[in-house]
């Protein structure tokens, strides 16, 4: 019976076929706003200048220094960390069967933000690769702090408590960050505008110390689609299929913990990313996380590409956070969520 059920779940051939196809599409997209975030800002540079810019790179050229020193770490960092907590929430609600799962919404993206802060504080300013080791550490001990919670009195976890024991944590997170930071103004103006999510003042050797911890977070996220879309199942049948649950969930949260904490640490605390883009991406992949994790990864790293592409051209005189614009769009369908999905 479990063979069978495993089975009639999984997607046809020409389900497969055209999923392929949709994932072809999709990296399509991507380049399209690959293209966009090189190209438009407050100057707008032609798509001949952005190639010559990237492949024959003239140090005299004002648009060329633009691409290679501004915009192109901004378009790594946003396609990078977008991809990563798009995945990011993707296993969260794969291992959790949780629609409000998400890097933001259970604490673990404040989890990081404290470490990166105390580390701050305590060592000065500090490296990219410095901050992924902590903000690493700080994402475990949160999710780890959030299931225990979640467990306490006996019951089985259900996706409310782990939701409420996730907010609970991340605000009292949250409000310890702001103490730290009330208590010393220099630190504060530091780190003012990561703590808000920020592409911005990259340069492309601290783009590649935080992209390493992301890189291998995503090649071990798509290696535990399979074994996700099992445990989907429940976890007795997944048992019964051969699957050691314990060890997946284990390498799965140590996996988030990565994918968040180097997020965390080279762009600040961006939400929303994490709990919309999975939920979208279900409306039409239901079950193989195969697929949701390689369209959340693409459509992550999308909707944080033209978020920033609006962070930087709705205000004429400045630009906003890219974190501030993810938030104006990701809270309304957070409300839709626990309305209609949890409510």
């Amino acid at each position: 019976m479990p063979q069978r059920l495993s089975l009639s779940r999984a997607p046809s051939f020409r389900s497969q076929a055209r999923l392929a196809v949709g994932l072809g599409l999709t990296a399509g997209l991507l380049g399209l706003c690959a293209i966009a975030s090189l190209g438009w800002g407050a100057v707008d540079i032609a798509p001949r200048t952005m190639w010559d810019a990237l492949w024959n790179f003239d140090p005299s050229s004002r648009e060329h220094l633009i691409i290679r020193t501004v915009r192109l770490p901004r378009f790594l960092v946003g396609t990078a960390v977008g991809a990563a907590l798009g995945v990011a929430g993707g296993i969260m609600q794969g291992l959790t069967r949780n629609p409000l799962a998400s890097p933001g919404i259970l604490g673990i993206n404040a989890g990081a933000s404290l470490a990166i802060v105390v580390a701050t504080l305590g060592l000065g300013a500090v490296s990219t690769s410095t901050s992924v080791t902590f903000a690493f550490l700080g994402a475990g001990l949160s999710a780890m702090t959030v299931y225990i919670v979640a467990s306490l009195g006996g019951r089985s976890v259900t996706p409310l408590k782990l939701t409420l024991a996730g907010a609970t944590l991340a605000a009292l997170l949250s409000a310890i960050v702001s103490g730290l930071l009330v208590l010393n103004q220099r630190t504060l103006d530091d780190i003012r505008f990561w703590l808000a999510g920020s592409l911005a003042g990259r340069d492309l050797q601290t783009v590649w110390q935080g992209l390493v911890g992301i890189a291998v977070g995503l090649a071990i996220a798509l290696l535990l689609g399979k074994p996700i879309t099992v445990l989907n199942l429940g976890d007795d049948i997944a048992r019964s299929l051969g699957q050691a649950t314990g060890r997946v969930k284990a390498i799965a949260v140590a996996t988030v913990a990565l994918l968040a904490g180097s997020s965390v640490a080279i762009a600040g605390p961006i939400g929303f990313v994490g709990l919309v883009v999975p939920n979208a991406v279900r409306l039409f992949v239901k079950s193989d996380y195969r697929w949701i994790l390689a369209f959340s990864a693409l459509f992550g790293a999308i909707a944080l590409l033209l978020a920033d592409l609006g962070a930087r051209t709705l205000v004429p005189s400045g630009e906003l956070p890219v974190g501030t614009v993810v938030a104006l769009f990701g809270a309304p369908f957070f409300i839709y969520l626990v309305r209609w999905k949890v409510g």
